[in-house]
C-alpha cells in the first residue's frame, strides 16, 4: 500500500497528464485513430469493475449498469456539464405550472427510437405510466427502484405518491402532474432511470416480465436489449462484455467512436495491466495503489470531484443493533482518518454527514462521533450487547466510486471493532452473487459496507432514498425523520428548506441508522489515445463527447 506522500504526488502528477505521454511509457503503442472509412471503424475499449445488473435503467441502480445505458437512452433533461443544472437534452424546454404541480415540456423536433418507432408524447407518457405502474413482481419492494426513491410510491398506493400522471398534450408536448410539490423534480429527471424506451421494445421484449437472470439478478429480455434514441445502440452483451455501435441515425453529436467495448475486470492490478499493455482505452475506479505505475507508464489519471459517500449501514431489525448505546460505541469505534489514509485517494474527506458539502443543507455545527476506543468500550460494555457474533457483509471482486477497495476497509474496520469488543463474524459475497441486493432486503446483515453515488445536485438525493421510507437496508421504522424528509423535499429552494435539511443531518448524526464515513474521490485512467474525456461528479459521461488524439 502506498503511503500518503505516495498518493498525494501520484494525484498531483496525474492531473498534469491530460495530454502528455512520457518518455518511459511502458505501454503497448496504441495507433491515433482515424475517421477514413478505409482504415475500418473506430473503436473504443473501456474497462470496468464489474459486469452490469442489467440494462433497464428503470430497474437497476448500480453505476456500471448506468455507464452503459447512458450511451443509448436519453432523458427529458440532462445536466449541464459546467453548472450541473438541468438542460435540455429530449425536452428543448419546460415551464414549471401550478405552483410546482405540473410541469410542461416542449419535446425535440425529428427524433426517432433505434428501432425505427418515433419519439413523441405518447411515448414519454407509455414511459411514465409503465414505472407507475410497475407491478410487484417486476419492482419487489420498490426500495431499489429509482421511481419510488424519487416520487415514493406506486400506482397501488397512489394517495402516497408525488406523480400523478402523464398528459400528451399534443404530439410535441407532455406535461407531468404531480400530487405534491417536488422542488428537486427537474434534477431527479437527469438520473439515468428516467431515460426514455421506447414503446415498442417496452412490449416486445415484455420489459415487466424478469425471465432472465445476470449476476444472480433478475431482468427481463429488455434489461438485456435496451432501445432508446441516443448516440449508441446495443450490439451485444458476450462473456461480460457489453458492445455498443454508433447510431447513425442520433440527432445530435455523433462523436468519434464507431464501436464501444465495456470490459470487466473484477482486480484493479487487471485494470492496470490492460491499459498498460493496449487492451484498453481508459479505465474507470484508479485505486490509490496504482498511482505511481500509471504516472510511470505516461498515462492520464482524472478525478472527479466528490460526489459520493461512503458509509457502514446499520440493520435495527437485528435486534442488537436497536441499541442506541450498541450503535454509538460502534460509530465511536471507527478511526475514518486511518481508513482515509490507507485506503483512499488523497482529498477524500471524512465526514459525519450524508449530505455533501457543496450541497444546501450541509450542517457545518454538526461535529459527529469522534473516535474514542476508551469510551466506545465503556459505552459498549453498559449496552445490552453480551458478545453475540455481528454478521459484518462486505463485497468481493469489486471496486465502486465509493469504496476503492472493500475487503481492505471491511478489515480495518473489522479489526477496529473487535478492539472494542465486538465479536465480527465475516460475511463475504461477491459483487455478482447479488451483494448489493442482499445488503438492501430484510435479513441477519446487522453490518455492512455500502455507499451512494450522487445523482442529482439536490440534498434529497442523500437522505430520501436511504431514509425516506422504511427498507430492509436499515430496518428502521422512524417516522419523524420520514416526515422531516416529506416536508424539506417540498419546500422551496431557501433557508427554510436549507434549515430543514440541516435539521435531518443532524437527528441522522444522533439517532445514528447508519455511520457515513467518507466523501470518497474517484479517479478514471486514460492512455495518450484520448484527447479529452467528459468526467462528471454524477457520472454523466457520454462517450460522443470523448475527443481523440490527432
Amino acid at each position: 500500500m502506498l503511503g500518503k506522500a505516495h498518493v498525494r504526488r501520484g494525484a498531483r502528477v496525474g492531473a498534469a497528464l491530460l495530454a502528455l505521454s512520457l518518455a518511459a511509457c511502458t505501454a503497448q503503442p496504441v495507433p491515433a485513430p482515424t475517421q477514413d472509412p478505409a482504415s475500418g471503424p473506430v473503436i473504443f475499449n473501456f474497462g470496468t469493475s464489474v459486469t452490469p445488473l442489467g440494462l433497464d435503467p428503470a430497474l437497476v441502480s448500480d453505476s456500471e449498469s448506468y455507464r452503459v445505458t447512458r450511451q443509448i437512452l436519453e432523458g427529458l433533461v440532462t445536466v449541464d456539464p459546467t453548472t450541473g443544472a438541468p438542460a435540455p437534452s429530449l425536452a428543448t424546454s419546460w415551464q414549471e405550472l401550478q405552483d410546482g404541480l405540473s410541469y410542461s415540456f416542449k419535446l425535440r423536433d425529428n427524433v426517432t427510437f433505434q428501432d425505427g418507432t418515433p419519439f413523441n408524447a405518447a411515448a414519454v407518457c407509455t414511459n411514465f405510466h409503465r414505472w407507475f405502474t410497475l407491478p410487484a413482481a417486476t419492482r419487489g419492494d420498490g426500495a431499489m427502484v429509482p421511481f419510488k426513491q424519487v416520487f415514493k410510491a406506486f400506482a397501488n398506493d397512489s394517495r402516497e405518491s408525488v406523480f400523478k400522471d402523464c398528459v400528451a398534450t399534443n404530439p410535441g408536448t407532455v406535461k407531468i402532474e404531480l400530487n405534491s410539490r417536488l422542488t428537486g423534480f427537474l434534477q431527479a429527471l437527469t438520473l439515468p432511470a428516467f431515460d426514455i424506451s421506447s414503446p415498442k421494445a417496452l412490449a416486445d421484449m415484455a420489459a415487466n416480465n424478469l425471465t432472465e437472470t445476470v449476476a444472480g439478478h433478475r431482468i427481463s429480455k429488455y434489461g438485456l436489449h435496451p432501445v432508446g434514441t441516443g448516440p449508441y445502440t446495443f450490439s451485444s452483451w458476450e462473456n461480460g462484455t457489453v458492445t455498443l455501435k454508433a447510431n447513425k441515425n442520433y440527432w445530435g453529436e455523433k462523436g468519434q467512436l464507431d464501436v464501444i467495448n465495456f470490459i470487466p475486470y473484477e482486480q484493479p492490478q487487471a485494470r492496470l495491466a490492460a491499459l498498460e499493455q493496449g487492451k484498453i482505452d481508459g479505465y474507470d475506479l484508479v485505486t490509490p495503489g496504482n498511482f505511481d505505475s500509471l504516472v510511470k507508464s505516461g498515462m492520464q489519471i482524472l478525478q472527479r470531484d466528490p460526489f459520493s459517500v461512503m458509509y457502514l449501514g446499520i440493520n435495527q431489525s437485528v435486534p442488537v443493533m436497536a441499541d442506541d448505546k450498541v450503535r454509538q460505541a460502534i460509530a465511536m469505534g471507527i478511526d475514518k482518518q486511518t481508513l482515509i489514509h490507507d485506503f483512499f485517494i488523497d482529498g477524500t474527506q471524512a465526514t459525519s454527514q450524508f449530505i455533501p458539502p457543496k450541497l444546501s443543507g450541509f450542517n457545518n455545527s454538526v461535529p459527529g462521533v469522534p473516535y474514542d476506543l476508551a469510551k466506545a468500550k465503556k459505552t459498549l460494555a453498559a449496552s445490552s450487547y453480551k458478545g453475540e457474533p455481528i454478521r459484518f457483509y462486505y463485497p468481493l471482486n469489486v471496486t465502486r466510486a465509493y469504496l476503492p477497495t472493500p475487503e481492505k476497509v471491511y478489515a480495518e474496520i473489522s479489526r477496529e471493532l473487535t478492539a472494542v469488543g465486538f465479536n465480527i463474524k465475516p460475511v463475504p459475497i461477491a459483487w455478482t452473487d447479488d451483494y448489493l441486493g442482499k445488503v438492501t432486503s430484510p435479513g441477519d446483515h446487522a453490518l455492512h459496507l455500502m455507499g451512494w453515488n450522487g445523482g442529482y445536485s439536490d440534498p434529497d438525493n442523500f437522505v430520501g432514498p436511504l431514509f425516506g421510507s422504511a427498507n430492509g437496508e436499515f430496518g428502521l421504522t422512524d417516522p419523524q425523520l420520514v416526515s422531516k424528509i416529506d416536508r424539506a423535499r417540498s419546500l422551496p429552494n431557501g433557508s427554510e428548506r436549507n434549515d430543514a435539511y440541516q435539521s435531518i443531518n443532524t437527528q441522522i448524526v444522533q439517532t445514528l441508522p447508519a455511520i457515513p464515513i467518507a466523501f470518497p474521490i474517484s479517479a478514471l485512467a486514460m492512455s495518450a489515445r484520448v484527447a479529452s474525456y467528459p468526467v462528471s461528479p454524477v457520472l454523466n459521461e457520454v462517450f460522443n463527447k470523448i475527443k481523440l488524439a490527432d
